[in-house]
This record gives structure tokens, C-alpha cells and sequence, in this order.
């Protein structure tokens, strides 16, 4: 299948690039980054901003399916005009794009920033996090996410043959930092295990890039299982805490206190039951399984 992927240089991208090439797709990745790909995939450098080069793109690539991670990727990275503008308008034109070249799958990355969490007074109604429950971003990264999910089942209302999903990705993990390369945030993985603080600003949620690559790879392959304009979480099955979660979390967002003890059997802040029910993903990689025996005996102690 051609499958087109717009932001594939990215933390993300790399991944789901790759994933999909081992399981013998014929990958176009678009960036404004030149490609760190060798063939066969195809690399482009385009601003898909702009309707000539994107009509470029999607007239030479005849895409298949189309998989959405081109963006602003973090909180506070632009300013919150830009990130606004950037992520929401390419949404829109991509998507849009995907339907009318005769993608029958396309799918958006969106975040669970978009619950909200990270104010004084947010407080779940209940816990683990899933899809039912409302969003209620704050910042204007979380806005974009949240629109982009509404452009999502917007665009599915009137999309006879291409089916439009969004994912949630939790704290993208790439392989090279599981071994010290410093994550999105600047530290390495051994000091968000170690320091509590630092996994709480993301509610002590992860996904390794490769599980999550599934997920997307699952969804283009399998459009005749989804309904229109679903979304999935998509995060690892335990959080990113070598302790009881459910005794940590309300130390760091006190106004998870009553909801927390849900969370006693060591299951994650976030549930992503319905991406294994609609679809069979099971992310098999957490910090347990990735990190070295060494920094796992550190940590544990």
C-alpha cells in the first residue's frame, strides 16, 4: 500500500516511517526536514502549508493512506498564535487533501493534552483516563489537538469512502532513549524514572515510538474495522513510575485524590483498551522491559 506521512523526520515519524516499511509499504515521508531516510522510502521536503507544493505531494505520491504527524510537537515550542494556526490549518489541508486524492485511510496524531490536566483545578471524573472522558484544554497546543480531533469527525461527516481516525500518542519514547539520549523535554529517561516530578507533569504516561507506529500502521491497513472519526489513546499498559501510582499521583495533582485509588492494581493513568478491542494493538515495550537490568536495580531500590 502507498502510505503518505507527513512529519515523518519527527520523534514520531522516524518510527511509524519504519514500521510501516517492515511491513512491506511503500513509504513517502514529507517534512520540512530534509529525509534521514535511505531508499525505499521516499523522502520529500515540502511545506504542506503551501497548496502548490502540497498538491504536488499528494498528485505524484497517490496515496493510499495518509498518516498526520506534521506540526507544532510540543506545548509552549511557538508561540500560541502560530501553534494555533500551524497545526489546525495543516490538519485541514492535509486531511482534506487525503480525501479528495482517494486516500481510503487517513489518520491524524493528536495529544492527551487535550484532557486538560496541568492546572490547579482540573479534576478527572474518573480514572484511567479513556476517549469518553471530556477534554478540556488549556494551553494553545492542547486547543490545536483537541480541533484537530473535531476537524477529524468533521470531515468524516461527509467522506463516503475514507475512513478518519485520530491517536492520542502518551509521552513518545524514541528507541536511542531508552539508552541516555535526552527525551523532548531534555532529560533522559533515567531521570524521569528518578525524579517523580518530572513523569507527573504527563501523569506518569509513556509509549515507546515503535508500539505507538503500530497503532498507526493498524488503522490504515484496517479501515473496514473502525467507524468514522474515532479516536484512540495510545499509551503504554503501566505508568512511568517505579511506585504505586495511585498513592503518587494525588502528591503531584492533589485534585486526583478521590479517583486515584482506581489506579491500585498498577494500571496506567490512561486507558487505551479501545485500540486492543477494535484493533489487537498491544504495546509490548515499557521502561521494565527497555531500559538496562543495571538502571532498572537502580531505580527499583
Amino acid at each position: 500500500m502507498r502510505v503518505l506521512v507527513t512529519g515523518g523526520a519527527g520523534r514520531l515519524g522516524r518510527s511509524v516511517v519504519a514500521g510501516l516499511v517492515l511491513r512491506g509499504h511503500h513509504v513517502t515521508s514529507v517534512d520540512t526536514a530534509v529525509s534521514p531516510f535511505d531508499p525505499p522510502v521516499e523522502g520529500v521536503v515540502a511545506d504542506l502549508l503551501d497548496p502548490f507544493q502540497r498538491e504536488d505531494v499528494f498528485s505524484r505520491t497517490r496515496p493510499e493512506a495518509v498518516i498526520h504527524l506534521a506540526g507544532i510537537a510540543v506545548p509552549f515550542a511557538r508561540p500560541d498564535a502560530d501553534t494555533l494556526r500551524i497545526n489546525t490549518l495543516l490538519a485541514w489541508e492535509v486531511l482534506s487533501a487525503a480525501i479528495t486524492h482517494g486516500a481510503r485511510s487517513a489518520v491524524a496524531a493528536s495529544s492527551p493534552t487535550v484532557y486538560g490536566y496541568n492546572t490547579p483545578t482540573w479534576t478527572p471524573r474518573y480514572l484511567p483516563l479513556d476517549e469518553n472522558h471530556p477534554v478540556e484544554p488549556w494551553h494553545a497546543y492542547g486547543l490545536s489537538k483537541a480541533i484537530i480531533e473535531e476537524t477529524v469527525r468533521c470531515l468524516a461527516r461527509t467522506s463516503p469512502s475514507c475512513v478518519l481516525s485520530c491517536v492520542r500518542p502518551g509521552y513518545v519514547v524514541a528507541p536511542e532513549e531508552w539508552e541516555g539520549a535526552p527525551t523532548q523535554q531534555g532529560h533522559t529517561m533515567s531521570e524521569r524514572l528518578r525524579d517523580p516530578a518530572l513523569a507527573a507533569v504527563s501523569l506518569f504516561n509513556y509509549v515507546d515510538a515503535r508500539d505507538a507506529a503500530e497503532l498507526f500502521a493498524l488503522i490504515v491497513e484496517n479501515p473496514d474495522r473502525l467507524t468514522q472519526g474515532r479516536t484512540f489513546n495510545a499509551m503504554a499498559p503501566d505508568p512511568l513510575s517505579p511506585g504505586p501510582v495511585d498513592t503518587l499521583l494525588p502528591q503531584h495533582h492533589p485534585t486526583t485524590a478521590a479517583t486515584a485509588p482506581a489506579l491500585a492494581d498498577g494500571q496506567a493513568v490512561f486507558s487505551s483498551q479501545n485500540a486492543r478491542t477494535a484493533l489487537g494493538w498491544n504495546p509490548r515495550r515499557t521502561w521494565r522491559t527497555q531500559m538496562s537490568a543495571q538502571v532498572r536495580a537502580d531505580i527499583d531500590k
